[in-house]
């Protein structure tokens, strides 16, 4: 029930605070799911994935992103590309195979194939 009040810097404080930890805990739990799915060898390591994305693209990732799509994992990766673009690509954490890879710098950003 509401009395018309504006909450209180405490209540605004404490709420806070309770998703804060709601979050960290949410963290935690899908810490553990991903270590527990590489222990049994559901997923590839993030080495696997590094030494695929080096393989793939040239650049330097800059942020990796493990993440639970429906169930299943998938690295994120953000790559910053020679030419200083951003490319995101995104990899099946299950055999490390590329399912996509989007920004401007996408195409450029793979490697010449030799002919």
């Amino acid at each position: 029930m509401s009395h018309g009040f504006p909450p209180s810097p405490l209540s605004l404080l404490t709420l806070a605070l309770v998703l804060a930890f709601a979050a960290v805990a949410g963290a935690g739990d899908d810490h553990a799911r991903a270590q527990a799915a590489r222990e049994a060898g559901e997923i590839v390591s993030l080495r696997a994935i590094l030494d695929r994305v080096e393989a793939e693209f040239t650049g330097s990732p800059a942020e990796i992103e493990l993440d639970d799509a429906d169930g299943r994992f998938i690295y994120k990766v953000k790559l910053l590309a020679l030419s200083g673009a951003i490319v995101n690509l995104e990899y099946g954490a299950w055999d490390a195979r590329l399912l996509g890879a989007k920004g401007r710098g996408a195409d450029a950003a793979r490697p010449p194939r030799p002919e």
